[in-house]
């Protein structure tokens, strides 16, 4: 079977996760990953370009080749862990850096910094890159596209499964039982690790995110705060949704804010937020049948926030991601190295019932190294 690489760096922006996958038509494996943090100056660059209101092009430019190179050290590291040489790899499944994601409006776009062509030169291999605007030029939402990876991974001839990502935005994926020919369907619900590492980093100076969420767990629920949250339209729209941090960011909460509230309170209300917000979600699509939740991405080491969901969704039974023999630190990744093979293989990559597509579309274009 072909080897290919995915690379994904979430709206987090804490690093790039490179994921050596094997595919084929019957078995998609993982064989390792690694993740590489990204540089503190780049990281800085990169916030202030999400939350800019106008961009100089050569800043722009200086981010994603930075941002490149970070990309092709993270596949040196998995190449040379593993004792393969640039030849062995059908291809690099390159996600880029979002920076801003509008897909609604009079000229919807989505931007990723990202140079597949100096990526292919920096690392010898092909890459797979820009998946998103296909999707987007067909009349969808561009986002989000690991449903389709989700379901080759997941899905069960007789129980319902949900794939919760929990990145910076939370997404669901609701994968039905294959006996029932039903559609995959899955959208963003929210925010998750993008306002609370934020709030976080505001009023601390060890580090970007609440470790464990501790400090959360220390806090109290605001529910006037977290009401007025909720309040906000894009948690009742029914998919398909998505969203990004050009929506929910900092400016977003305090404009909620009545000023009165303790910080470490507000970091609990948040946490609430996105388990309220994902259960919603659930409520909305699936309803009170039994199902089986798979967490995946960074806010799986969130305790205090997988209680607070566990609380919410008391009829879905939790599962280990690595029960299915994935890692839910790689999952994403493990995503566009198989949406990289769907290029190859002139397969469709995106799922119309999830994104609004008009229909199945083959994502990506090919650089060759």
């Amino acid at each position: 079977m072909p080897l290919f690489v995915g690379l994904m760096s979430g709206t987090s922006l804490d690093g790039i996760d490179a994921a050596l996958v094997r595919c084929d038509t019957e078995h998609v494996e993982l064989l390792d990953a690694v993740g590489v943090a990204m540089p503190g100056a780049l990281r800085q660059q990169l916030l202030a370009l999400c939350q800019a209101e106008a961009v100089r092009f050569a800043d722009l430019a200086s981010a994603e080749q930075a941002f490149c190179h970070v990309q092709a050290e993270a596949v040196e590291q998995l190449l040379e862990r593993n004792r393969l040489d640039a030849g062995a790899i059908a291809a690099i499944g390159s996600h880029g850096q979002t920076i801003e994601h509008a897909p609604q409006g009079e000229a919807p776009y989505t931007c990723q910094l990202d140079n597949p062509s100096l990526l292919a030169e920096l690392t010898g291999c092909r890459v797979v890159g820009d998946f998103r605007r296909r999707d987007l030029a067909a009349g969808g939402q561009a986002a989000p596209l690991a449903p389709a990876f989700h379901a080759a991974l997941f899905a069960d001839d007789a129980e319902w499964r949900v794939v919760l990502n929990l990145g910076g935005f939370a997404n669901l994926t609701l994968l039905p039982p294959r006996s029932r020919a039903m559609p995959v369907t899955g959208f963003d619900t929210g925010p998750a690790n993008t306002l609370l590492d934020a709030w976080y980093a505001r009023h601390h100076g060890d580090g970007h995110y609440d470790a464990d969420g501790r400090w959360a767990a220390g806090g109290s629920v605001d529910t006037a705060l977290l009401e007025r949250l909720l309040a906000d339209p894009f948690f009742a729209r029914h998919p398909p949704k998505s969203t990004g941090r050009e929506y929910f960011h900092l400016a977003w909460l305090e404009a909620h804010l009545s000023g009165h509230e303790a910080p470490q309170d507000v970091q609990a209300t948040l946490a609430e937020l996105t388990a309220r917000s994902v259960a919603l979600g659930v409520a909305q699509t699936l309803g009170p049948v039994p199902a089986t939740l798979i967490p995946c991405g960074g806010g799986t080491h969130n305790a205090d926030l997988l209680q607070r969901l566990g609380r919410q969704l008391p009829t879905l039974m939790l599962a280990d991601c690595q029960t299915f023999g994935w890692s839910a630190d790689w999952l994403e990744a493990g995503a566009f190295a198989w949406l990289a093979w769907r290029r190859l293989e002139g397969l469709p990559g995106n799922l119309p019932a999830v994104t609004g597509a008009a229909g199945p579309r083959v994502l990506g274009g090919v650089y060759s190294a």
